[in-house]
């Protein structure tokens, strides 16, 4: 069924879980260029971590933190991207294009992986899990806040310049959840029928 049918076959206990699934239906990625002012606040950030800690994790392991950029932190962020473009044989226009890359939204949060490959009780995919239910619970909570969002990753989250300036050792950079006010509508995936990943056992 499409997720924009207003026929959604619902059955929540309450009407405010209907509310909220109603709600978490609506939630698209927004491209970093299509955020704007105002960003989350401190007291929002708070929120959304919370948020991320009610993914599934076994035996609360908390694989992952985030590191949040803006204002100043975003200039900083821009001159890691801009060093990447330079000491890749870019200038001129393209390195300005970086620049803008790292500027677009107004908050940009790093998502780090601390994954222990060693733990004898969680086993790393089960680690990794939790990290992606963070991610998604973090920008859920930001789109009922009234924000969008999108986890960008790429050939950056790989550089190791850039990674030094993030993790520690052990720590994985898994990429930046850019965050802030949509300017207009967010746009539909393409894949929206549930049929298509349902199936019985």
């Amino acid at each position: 069924m499409d997720q924009g049918d207003e026929a959604l076959p619902l059955s929540c206990a309450t009407p405010e879980g209907e509310a909220a699934l109603r709600l978490l239906l609506t939630r698209f990625s927004v491209s970093p260029k299509h955020l704007g002012e105002p960003g989350p606040t401190e007291d929002e950030l708070w929120t959304m971590a919370m948020a991320a800690l009610r993914a599934p994790d076994h035996n609360k392991r908390i694989p992952y933190r985030f590191v949040v950029a803006r204002g100043e932190a975003l200039e900083r962020l821009a001159a890691l991207f801009e060093d990447y473009g330079r000491r890749r044989g870019r200038e001129g226009a393209d390195l300005v294009r970086e620049r803008e890359r790292a500027m677009q939204a107004p908050v940009v949060i790093a998502v780090v992986a601390r994954i222990d490959p060693r733990d004898e009780e969680v086993p790393a995919h089960e680690q990794w899990a939790s990290v992606g239910g963070a991610i998604s619970n973090a920008l859920t909570a930001l789109h009922f806040m009234g924000y969008a969002g999108k986890m960008v990753s790429g050939v950056r989250a790989s550089d190791p310049a850039i990674v030094a300036a993030y993790c520690a050792e052990g720590e994985t950079l898994v990429g930046w959840i850019s965050t802030g006010t949509p300017k207009g509508p967010a746009k539909p995936r393409g894949e929206v029928d549930a049929d298509g990943i349902l199936g019985t056992f």
